[in-house]
């Protein structure tokens, strides 16, 4: 049952960092993290021009503009991160060294309980788990908090990073692994598409079910999603159907994409076009200001 351990392991740990994330900072505004304005005043107060800048993306209280800073961010962590991964495949470096070993691992330390149980996880990841999932829950979110925007975000969150990972999946056209294959597959190896199903579905079930509640339910639903996400990452590479790389690349594609997905909405506002609206108003504010205020330097000596 050694597979079925590492596989706990591997998603506990991931569950419990992400949990002690979001509890650190519980109170982040709706759609984005928050920011001391008295540290970014400090920290740009000699550069006029990104000192603007920096006020209409950062500021807290105009929460959509550092939601879209934050959304670009990930974006480019999340390309970079994939791209890096790729990189290492191509070169067989950093961890790609990895891949043969883990591989290796779930081979020689299967048994038929292990095979049965790693399978049964795998299916949470799979279409057919997912869509059960996604559909109990906007069942029961629904009769709690009726809003049809949650439809809208989750099957924008679906459709999108199944098109993601099989397009990414189609340009790379990795093998798989030959060594112990114990489940069915579909497609290349590189991304994963159960691991990024996975990290963007459930992240997105957890914000939703977060809504309302307190920051402490919050931060376990987050690192329950995180948890589950992983489990089923693992279990793929100790099936012998995906190389280690392969799932990090779905996990980071994931969760990257539900990102994007949750800013578009406002967060837990759930409302589309919300951030790009606060946006908005936050610079013509911030213009308004700007007409308004006559500089010092405009006075005579």
């Amino acid at each position: 049952m050694w597979p079925v351990i590492v596989d706990v392991v591997a998603a506990v740990v991931a569950g419990g960092l992400v949990t002690l994330l979001a509890w650190r900072w519980p109170h982040a505004p709706v759609a984005a993290p928050q920011v001391e304005p008295s540290t970014i005043r400090t920290e740009v107060r000699r550069h006029g021009r990104l000192a603007r800048m920096l006020r209409s993306r950062l500021d807290p209280q105009a929460t959509t503009g550092l939601a879209l800073t934050v959304a670009g961010a990930i974006v480019i962590i999340g390309g970079v991160g994939v791209g890096l991964l790729l990189f290492m495949v191509r070169r067989n470096l950093g961890f790609a060294t990895w891949d043969l070993s883990a591989a290796r691992f779930g081979a020689q330390h299967a048994t038929s309980a292990s095979t049965a149980v790693l399978r049964n996880l795998s299916l949470l990841g799979g279409t057919i788990g997912l869509i059960v999932v996604v559909v109990v829950t906007l069942v029961i979110e629904q009769r709690r908090i009726p809003h049809r925007a949650a439809i809208g975000f989750l099957l924008l969150v679906v459709v999108g990073q199944n098109l993601l990972a099989n397009g990414t999946k189609v340009l790379v056209n990795r093998a798989r692994p030959d060594l112990s294959q114990l489940t069915g597959f579909a497609g290349s190896s590189f991304p994963s598409g159960h691991s990024t199903a996975a990290a963007a579905t459930y992240a997105a079930i957890a914000l939703l079910l977060s809504r309302r509640r307190p920051p402490a339910t919050r931060s376990l639903l987050a690192g329950g999603a995180a948890a589950i996400a992983v489990a089923i990452a693992a279990s793929r590479v100790l099936l012998g159907v995906h190389w280690l790389t392969d799932v990090m690349a779905g996990l980071a594609l994931g969760w990257a994409w539900f990102a994007v997905c949750s800013i578009a909405f406002g967060g837990r506002l759930m409302r589309f076009g919300a951030p790009v609206a606060v946006a908005e108003h936050a610079a013509e504010a911030q213009a308004t200001d700007d007409a308004g205020t006559v500089p010092s330097t405009a006075t005579g000596s």
